[in-house]
Formats: C-alpha cells, sequence, structure tokens
C-alpha cells in the first residue's frame, strides 16, 4: 500500500476485507502484475490519491455479487478493467474515450488495487478469462489491451507494414504479437542487457532482432524496407527517452511514431524531423473498453500468448524484490500472488 505522497512510503499493512456496493464485484484476486506504472507511484512520478493499494493488473475469482449485478455468477475466472469511476457525460465519455476521462479514477492508484486479497470492482469492468488463459496469463489482459488500443483500436498498423518495436519488455513483446497477428514485419530492437528478452522476441514471432549496441539499427531498417526508405511505423515501448529521439530516424516519410511507454519527466525530442518527414505522431493511454473485448478475443485464439512473458512470481509480501527485480530488468514480467 502506498501510504502517503513522495517517493516510497510503500508498505505491507492489514485492511479491513472490503465489501461490494450496488453495481459491483468482490473478486478473489488470483494474480497480479506488476508493470512500470507502479514503480512510477512508488517514485511518486506518477499521480496517485495515498493511502491506496497498488496494483492494476489483475485476474482472479468473483466470490460476491453487489447488488443489482446481473450475468455474472460467484466462482467465474475473470479479469477487470482498471477505471473505477468516470464522469460519463463529459465529451470523451460520450465519445467512449473514457481513458480520457478528467475525472477518471482507477484501481491501483486512487482506489484499492489488486497488490492484495480481495478486490472490489464495478461489475460493468468484468471479462471472462478464456478457458486456455490461467489466472496468471490473465492478470497480463490489462498491458495487452493497452497495446491493442495503441496498435488497432487506434489503427496505427496495417497489413503488410513494417512495425519496429523499440524495448523488448513485457508491452513491447506484447505489441509485437498483436502487429504480427495484423499482418505486419516486426522488427524488434533491444541492447545487451536485453539479449533473453530479443530470444524470446524471436520464440514469439519477430522476423527480425536488433542489439543496437551491437548492430546499426537504422542501416538495418534500410535493408528490410524497399527502397531503403524506413520503417512505416516504430513503437516506443520502453519510455527510453534517448531511444526516441534516435527512433525518429527509423521512420520513413509519412510514416507514423506511437508512444506507448511513459518516461515519468520530460525528455528532448526533435520536431523538426515531424515537420521534414510529415511524420504522424500517436501517444495512446491506457485502453477502452472495445480494446479489453478484442484483447479477449486475441487471448483466446492464441494468436497472443501472455504466459511466455512471466518470469517471476513472488507473494505480495515480497513487493520489494519484485520492484528490485523489474528495476534490474531480469526477466520478463514479474507477477504478485496474494498473501497465504
Amino acid at each position: 500500500m502506498k501510504l502517503a505522497p513522495g517517493v516510497g512510503n510503500v508498505e505491507v499493512c492489514d485492511i479491513p476485507e472490503p465489501e461490494p456496493g450496488p453495481g459491483q464485484v468482490k473478486l478473489r484476486v488470483h494474480a497480479a502484475g506488476l508493470c512500470g506504472t507502479d514503480l512510477h507511484i512508488y517514485k511518486d512520478e506518477f499521480r496517485s490519491w495515498p493511502p491506496v493499494v497498488l496494483g492494476h493488473e489483475v485476474a482472479g475469482e468473483i466470490v460476491e455479487l453487489g447488488e443489482g449485478v446481473q450475468g455474472l455468477t460467484p466462482g467465474m475466472r475473470v479479469t477487470t478493467e482498471t477505471y473505477f469511476s468516470y464522469c460519463g457525460t463529459c465529451r470523451y465519455c460520450r465519445a467512449g474515450q473514457i481513458n480520457l476521462c478528467p475525472e477518471r479514477r482507477s484501481i491501483g492508484s486512487a482506489v484499492n488495487g489488486g497488490f492484495t486479497n480481495y478486490l472490489i470492482t464495478p461489475a460493468r469492468n468484468i471479462h471472462e478469462l478464456p478457458a486456455n488463459v490461467d489466472f496468471q496469463a490473465g492478470a497480463l489482459t490489462e498491458p495487452l489491451a493497452c497495446v491493442v488500443h495503441a496498435t488497432l483500436t487506434t489503427p496505427t498498423v496495417t497489413p503488410g507494414d513494417v512495425a519496429v518495436i523499440a524495448g523488448p519488455g513485457a508491452i513491447g513483446l506484447l505489441t509485437l504479437q498483436v502487429v504480427k497477428a495484423a499482418g505486419a514485419t516486426a522488427i524488434v530492437l533491444g541492447a545487451d542487457a536485453d539479449e533473453h528478452r530479443l530470444e524470446l522476441a524471436q520464440a514469439l514471432g519477430a522476423d527480425h532482432v536488433v542489439n543496437v549496441q551491437r548492430r546499426d539499427a537504422a542501416v538495418h531498417v534500410r535493408d528490410l524496407t524497399e527502397g531503403g526508405l524506413g520503417a512505416d511505423v516504430v513503437y516506443e515501448c520502453a519510455g527510453a527517452g534517448a531511444a526516441a529521439q534516435q527512433l525518429l530516424t527509423l521512420v520513413r516519410r509519412r510514416g507514423r511514431y506511437v508512444q506507448i511507454g511513459l518516461f515519468g519527466k520530460p525528455v528532448a525530442w526533435d520536431l523538426d524531423q515531424l515537420v521534414y518527414k510529415e511524420l504522424t505522431a500517436t501517444g495512446s493511454n491506457a485502453s477502452t473498453p472495445p480494446s479489453w473485448r478484442r484483447a479477449i478475443e486475441l487471448l483466446r485464439s492464441g494468436r497472443v500468448r501472455t504466459a511466455p512473458l512471466i518470469t517471476h512470481v513472488f507473494p505480495v509480501t515480497e513487493w520489494a524484490r519484485g520492484f528490485a527485480t523489474f528495476e534490474e530488468r531480469a526477466g520478463v514480467k514479474t507477477i504478485f500472488t496474494p498473501a497465504s
């Protein structure tokens, strides 16, 4: 639980077991993924409303329904969208863009999240997990929905595109799988510290992987694209400021640049390249309900696999080990399980 503003201030605490209100569902948490946003909250680089339980990538079992909830039953294996509340009346809500609502409040930052035993969430947010997806893999539905929003819901990739994915962490490896499912050629970029992740990228279907500390990514991309023009689309998935600056050189004229990763602080960017090359630069903020439905179908069909990304599992009482593992870039994805 984040107990107070400022860097750190995270501890394991005992809190009362919550009860669902009208229109809400109570979940027994079985798995919760550690996200970069959780680390940003820890470092006080991302807004939160302490005291609050962290964790927004959640899968579990319905144990109790609040008044008026229909179509769901106790025992269902589910995951949940993250928006606990939004106004429903602003320009963005009316357009279905609830991720942009100024009044949006999410589990894990404004309302208690999933690094605990029980979670309360609105019934409207519930998605049943496919039979072929276990709880730990299902906890990664949330980052997959974010990737789907960046690639398909907001269409930035088309069949036949050459797509560069920078950063072979969990978001990058999910982006790889989604663009492949969309019919693109995928080039994944990483560094020396990412060798194991680049190997995983190949196993997950990357057409090419490039260690940018050993090979010139710009030359490689030119060699792989028609007329050496560059990639159709580049996805920055790591929140690495220096890399973002260099990635603009990989995009062809009138190509697309998509920012998925969070930097956590301002970065320098050469906007002249957007002008000279007539680039389209797009940010992608979280997800929307349609991206969740599409993410579930990608999991159900097997076109996207999340289980291979899970490299570390800790009980939530060992949260400090999990956070350290994340910062050290050891493995790919860390999952927390409830305290016994």
